[in-house]
């Protein structure tokens, strides 16, 4: 439906506005002069866990990773809250403080922000990185002859579902939290160094979603096995039993006629390729001869649960997924 209402609205032209909202992409860039372009992004939603400073973490890494999709670095960050008036404030100052020491780990700087008295909680930062006008990546750069790697492991909306529904304890709550907490900082420092074709982050749509865009993007076509992608293991399991959040069906729905999937393919493994990732890891497309450099340097850089899990070729624009 967002995509229909974006179709009907004027688009803004400028010779330096280098990326804009045509193609999906994860911010937008602007060239400021022949050595820096500004990247700008901004990302907010309600709670995804019960503890409020873990909530800042993942609100706040997850505003942060749209620069590093990009092979920027972040520099300023400001604070977006939605806050109900008769709620106790100290669980703001936790959401808040959760917030700035991951800006602080990102090496940026938390400059201020905006509030709203709003009936739900909402937490998420505005951001700017700069890159430089020419090295930087977006999702239409993925090559025939590339190979895929996703830097983190899937199934933390199913998790998040589990908690909800009082049906996972705290080691699997606690594991989920790990895996959004952490910054995409690393993973796109090691993409950069290894000379990366195209990348994105994975969030909403989940992983078939925001790789269809990638294959849309590049006019390929993507190649992904399913049981090469690194997933959670309790997320699978909360999946054989059915608990599947509501996000998920949509993103199958909004896939299905593009996505072709293969005889064989495990199908509690396919459901958490469409589950909606809160913070996810980064997909990214890199030329097969630099793959395995690619990847010492995501081991090197502490990047440990990073797999290969397909590859492009030519053909129309669509996600095949194999066994």
């Amino acid at each position: 439906m967002l995509a229909k209402i974006l179709k009907s609205l004027p688009l803004f032209e400028d010779p330096n506005l280098l990326v804009g909202f045509k193609a999906s992409s994860d911010a937008a860039i602007y060239k400021l002069n022949a050595e820096t372009a500004l990247i700008v992004t901004l990302d907010f939603f309600t709670p995804i866990v019960d503890e409020p400073f873990w909530f800042g973490q993942i609100a706040a890494a997850n505003s942060l990773s749209d620069v590093y999709a990009m092979g920027g670095r972040p520099l300023l960050a400001l604070n977006i809250v939605c806050f109900p008036k008769n709620e106790d404030f100290l669980l703001l100052r936790e959401i808040l403080r959760g917030g700035a020491e991951k800006v602080r780990e990102a090496g940026a700087i938390l400059a201020g922000g905006h509030s709203v008295d709003d009936p739900e909680i909402k937490y998420g930062l505005s951001v700017i990185g700069i890159v430089h006008p020419q090295r930087f990546l977006t999702n239409a750069g993925a090559r025939p002859g590339d190979v895929l790697f996703l830097t983190k492991p899937l199934g933390t909306g199913i998790i998040a579902t589990a908690v909800k529904g009082g049906l996972a304890d705290k080691s699997v709550e606690k594991r989920a939290i790990s895996v959004m907490a952490e910054l995409n900082k690393a993973a796109a420092e090691a993409m950069l160094e290894a000379g990366a074709h195209a990348a994105t982050d994975i969030t909403g749509f989940g992983l078939l979603g925001h790789a269809l865009e990638m294959a849309q993007a590049s006019k390929v076509q993507l190649v992904i096995s399913a049981s090469k992608v690194p997933v959670i293991k309790e997320a699978l399991e909360f999946a054989r039993l059915g608990l599947v959040p509501e996000g998920d069906y949509e993103n199958l729905r909004f896939c299905e006629k593009v996505v072709e999937i293969m005889p064989g393919v495990d199908k509690t493994r396919l459901v958490l390729l469409y589950d909606a990732q809160t913070s996810g890891g980064l997909l990214v497309s890199i030329s097969r001869e630099k793959a395995p450099a690619f990847y010492e340097t995501l081991l090197q850089k502490g990047v440990f649960e990073a797999a290969q899990i397909g590859y492009v070729e030519a053909g129309p624009p669509k996600i095949v997924v194999t066994p």
